[in-house]
């Protein structure tokens, strides 16, 4: 993996190819490389870089012309980053290209076989089997000799296959990693992900797992892995090019955070139906007599959506009394698990594409369950894949650590929640209740932003920890796991998460002066019960850092955000340690927007 650009048309390719790169460079990337070649030509041209785009981009020859083209972005699964190891990949005769997002599990057996047949091999990846493949078949048509290597392959991918012998096409495939088509007037894009598309074209198709198509100047088709034409309709995408500009702020991260606001405001829009005290979720295909009958409700998601899903379990245990869980799709995938007609299960995925969750749902849809996707990204695998669900019209996300869509997914809960309360027994009184608190969160959120000055300052001084202790009870769990995996993800210092109630069990053998807390303390029913976790640090000369609604005396700062009802308090109570982490990498000079070894959209195991 990581992103994939693709054009054909009349326009020099080059540029296009490095500015959709450009665009893709939010997903996390090693090196990157580009393919083109003009109508007619006698042959491919590539050039290849470790790094970033500039890096490549300044190794791209002023005479590098030609009006179709492939390119990438590598993030390193099999080989480390080099050169060489770089996508595209090319055969041995020049005429064949490839680039590829995901993994070929039976990679080590098919290059095996190549070998013995004399193949010599260049890089260490999985990918360069294919191009070996494509070029030592034997089919004359460039689909069938695409469709001819798919056979024989194992594994996940998403390709992108140019021929110099077929120079009027591009062929692409998908199964498992995303591959969007772009369609444009005489010209045709291709991509892994909608943002390298947007400032040339808002019509869209998005390939199913098992699709292929042949993309040419003027034309596109779509067909099966086994050549059975597929219908193929584009869609109208919302987001436009400016949604992918920093817009005046120095990071993404930063841009996002102070979207949210805004963000929260989308997803509560023409959703609130103030007679019936509810929300409406049309896209949730489940009427009133179908939603009474659940038994329970079970939420995928991976890192920041699975704690998103512990948040969301929560309010639905609360306000709809339905008992409700979360568990990261990686382990529910592999455990066998029993799948209950009577349960609802509910995958989340800010790109809609996460491979993990992507393939718990295919598992339960098999198995007779019923699904539903909360994703930020329309028309996305795991939406198409679902029985129904929610978007959460955060908007674009570039960076790669999530802040807005966290916040916009556990506000898509809370209507979740207050939806099936309704239908069940959750009092018009309460629904009112709830309402007005989701009505308050945008102007909320405002007020927690204009602290940052404040929570700049306590993040220098926190910078010097080598490791950081996040607590928090029931409620406050989960907004401390989050808050620790963004720590961690943006600044590097090492962080970890626990219950409060868990102190006294083994986590207290830590506390110290050099470990600082960051404890969450809301003030609802167990706020002494989290108070005396405080006294429990202060007593063993631990320094804590509260975020509370009122200023905890036990605590050395406090970081205070508004109250809202207690049930949507989680909600806001993240917020402040977004900037706190934002700021503790800034002082330490981290690539705040790109994180070492990490991507935006993980669509391998």
């Amino acid at each position: 993996m990581c992103g994939i650009v693709g054009y054909i048309g009349r326009r020099d390719v080059a540029p296009l190819l490095l500015e959709g790169l450009q665009r893709l460079e939010y997903r996390g990337y090693d090196s990157a490389g580009i393919v083109v070649t003009a109508p007619k030509s006698a042959g491919l041209k590539m050039v290849k870089a470790k790094g970033r785009v500039r890096d490549l981009e300044a190794k791209v020859p002023a005479r590098f012309k030609g009006t179709t083209g492939i390119a990438h972005t590598r993030w390193a699964t099999h080989g480390a980053p080099s050169d060489v190891n770089a996508h595209p990949h090319m055969s041995a005769d020049n005429k064949v290209a490839v680039v590829h997002n995901g993994i070929i599990d039976n990679a080590a057996e098919l290059r095996r076989k190549l070998e013995a047949d004399g193949v010599e091999f260049l890089s260490e990846t999985d990918t360069e089997v294919l191009t070996h493949l494509i070029a030592r078949s034997q089919a004359e048509k460039l689909e069938d000799k695409v469709r001819e290597t798919l056979r024989v392959v194992e594994g996940t991918y998403g390709i992108a296959v140019m021929h110099a012998d077929f120079s009027d096409r591009i062929v692409v495939a998908r199964n498992g990693s995303p591959v969007v088509l772009g369609i444009g007037e005489k010209e045709m894009f291709v991509a892994s992900d909608i943002a390298a598309l947007v400032a040339h074209t808002r019509q869209i198709v998005t390939l199913d797992d098992g699709e292929m198509a042949t993309l040419k100047a003027d034309d596109f088709r779509t067909y099966t892995t086994e050549g059975t034409r597929t219908t193929a309709e584009p869609t109208t995408v919302e987001w436009e090019a400016a949604s992918y500009d920093m817009g005046g702020h120095d990071t993404y991260m930063h841009k996002e955070i102070h979207e949210q606001a805004d963000a929260v405001d989308r997803v509560l829009r023409g959703r609130i139906d103030d007679r019936f005290s509810t929300v409406h979720l049309g896209g949730l295909n489940l009427d009133a007599r179908e939603a009474r009958q659940i038994r329970r409700v079970k939420i995928l998601g991976c890192g920041t959506s699975y704690h998103a899903g512990m948040i969301g379990a929560q309010m639905i245990e609360e306000l709809a009394r339905i008992p409700a869980d979360a568990e990261p799709a990686s382990e529910f995938r592999y455990r066998n698990a029993v799948v209950d007609p009577d349960t609802l299960y509910v995958a989340v995925s800010q790109s809609g594409e996460t491979y993990d969750v992507l393939a718990a749902v295919q598992e339960l849809k098999r198995k007779g369950a019923r699904v539903l996707g909360v994703v930020n990204v329309v028309g996305s695998a795991i939406a198409r894949e679902a029985d129904g669900g929610m978007y959460v019209h955060a908007g674009p996300e570039v960076c790669v650590v999530s802040t807005k869509c966290f916040t916009n997914t556990t506000v898509a809960f809370a209507l979740l929640a207050l939806h099936l309360g309704r239908t069940r027994d959750l009092s018009v009184r309460d629904g009112k209740r709830i309402i007005e608190g989701l009505r308050k969160l945008p102007a909320q959120i405002s007020e927690i932003l204009e602290q940052e000055d404040e929570i700049k300052k306590l993040a220098e001084e926190y910078a010097e920890a080598r490791s950081m202790l996040f607590i928090g009870r029931v409620r406050g769990y989960p907004v401390a796991r989050e808050a620790s995996l963004k720590l961690k993800e943006v600044s590097y210092i090492h962080a970890e998460a626990y219950p409060a109630s868990e102190l006294k069990h083994g986590p207290l053998a830590l506390i110290e002066p050099a470990l600082p807390t960051v404890a969450i303390v809301p003030d609802d029913d167990l706020l002494e019960k989290n108070r005396a976790a405080l006294e429990e640090i202060k007593a063993r000369s631990g320094r804590i850092l509260a975020v509370a609604h009122q200023e905890q005396e036990k605590a050395d700062q406090t970081i205070v955000v508004p109250k809202n009802e207690d049930e949507l308090d989680p909600i806001l109570m993240g917020i402040p340690l977004q900037l706190l982490a934002y700021h503790t990498a800034l002082a330490l000079g981290r690539d705040i927007d790109k994180p070492r070894n990490l991507a935006k959209s993980v669509t391998v195991e």
